[in-house]
């Protein structure tokens, strides 16, 4: 009987423990270049590497075997398990800007290069 007992108590302080796990904190775990629309906008057709860089900051992740696309990633997962993700992807040729693609707007001027 008295194993029973302390069987049942066992189990019962085990749930109860799995109750309280919501009071533990979690911190938000950022990971990547975080971009935001403004900046984005800043972005013209023809511009050289150096000056998108100088805009978005380094890539994140760069292919070895093609120099002329770069990654832009950004995700945060939160401590209550929520997640947000966006990628831009630049590419060039030439050295020059040619393409966005993404979860970002082109904005309406990115077509104008700067020097008119």
């Amino acid at each position: 009987m008295k194993a029973v007992i302390a069987t049942l108590v066992l189990v019962i302080g085990l749930l109860s423990l799995n109750g309280c796990s919501s009071w533990v904190y979690r911190i938000d775990v950022p990971q990547g270049n975080f971009l935001e629309q403004k900046d984005i906008d800043k972005l013209r057709i023809a511009m050289t590497k150096e000056q998108v860089k100088y805009v978005l900051g380094t890539p994140v992740a760069s292919n070895a075997f093609d120099n002329d696309t770069w990654h832009y990633f950004y995700a945060l997962k939160g401590g209550n398990g929520s997640q947000f993700k966006k990628q831009l992807i630049v590419e060039f040729k030439d050295d020059k800007l040619v393409d966005l693609k993404g979860d970002f707007e082109k904005s309406a001027d990115f077509n104008t290069p700067l020097d008119i």
